[in-house]
């Protein structure tokens, strides 16, 4: 039987928070898509270019990159941009290697070409799993911008091997939950992002205890419920496809 609700907005714990994908929201851009879950909000950018970065020219196949950041009034407090301090922050930085490591793993980049395809995930309103809703917004914006590569007669087919999305699992009191907000995970005894494929591979699974260690069991559960709560991701993943 389904789980009764028991979380403070009345979700049940393998419920997804709302979701809504809305495809080309910058048309200016050659790929866009803003995802909302629940309050995080995230635009996620595509812009292709025309050459492979300089260290990998010549060698057949292209590459995708990623930049994510987050506006100053995103959280209940300003926040400064990276650059008022001169550096990405190492939050940033960690995000958006993995956004670019969950993308490249859906991309064949041979098939590519010699191209850059740079992912811009920018955070509008955040309340937990930011970058989870990146990576899963990433991929729809990723998708028109590489099917605009085939309308353009740049390439013969969409350079994908498969979909990919992100959703965050916690661990609190005992009990898993599917998809935090902000509240939750800042009380969770343990926090996963896990990106699976939507043939139910791994790409990634980031596991960490904020207190006590867990046992391994817990990694199978958490990823056996995120593999769950991703259905209803690669679902409106295919529904936002223009």
């Amino acid at each position: 039987m389904p789980d009764k609700p028991s979380r403070r907005d009345g979700r049940r714990r393998d419920q997804l928070r709302a979701l809504r994908i809305t495809p080309g929201w910058q048309p200016s851009a050659e790929g866009s898509a803003l995802i909302e879950m629940g309050h995080t909000v995230v635009l996620c950018a595509a812009s292709v270019e025309e050459q492979a970065p300089a260290w990998r020219r010549g060698r057949g196949a292209g590459w995708v990159t990623a930049e994510y950041d987050m506006l100053p009034r995103a959280t209940a407090s300003r926040r400064a941009r990276d650059r008022e301090a001169g550096r990405i922050a190492s939050r940033s930085q960690e995000i958006q290697r993995l956004i670019g490591r969950s993308l490249r793993a859906a991309t064949d980049l041979p098939a590519l070409g010699e191209r850059t395809v740079h992912l811009d995930c920018d955070v509008l309103q955040a309340d937990g799993g930011t970058r989870t809703a990146a990576i899963t917004g990433a991929y729809v914006a990723l998708r028109q911008a590489l099917a605009g590569l085939v309308n353009d007669g740049k390439i013969g087919r969409i350079p994908l091997r498969c979909a990919v999305a992100a959703v965050s699992v916690g661990l609190r009191d005992g009990s898993l939950l599917l998809d935090l907000d902000y509240a939750e995970d800042a009380a969770a005894d343990a926090d996963f992002n896990i990106v699976l494929t939507d043939a139910g591979d791994v790409v990634e699974i980031q596991a960490t205890a904020e207190g006590a260690p867990f046992g391994r069991e817990r990694v199978g559960e958490a990823l056996a419920l995120a593999a769950r709560g991703m259905e209803p991701l690669f679902a409106a993943q295919r529904a936002a496809r223009r």
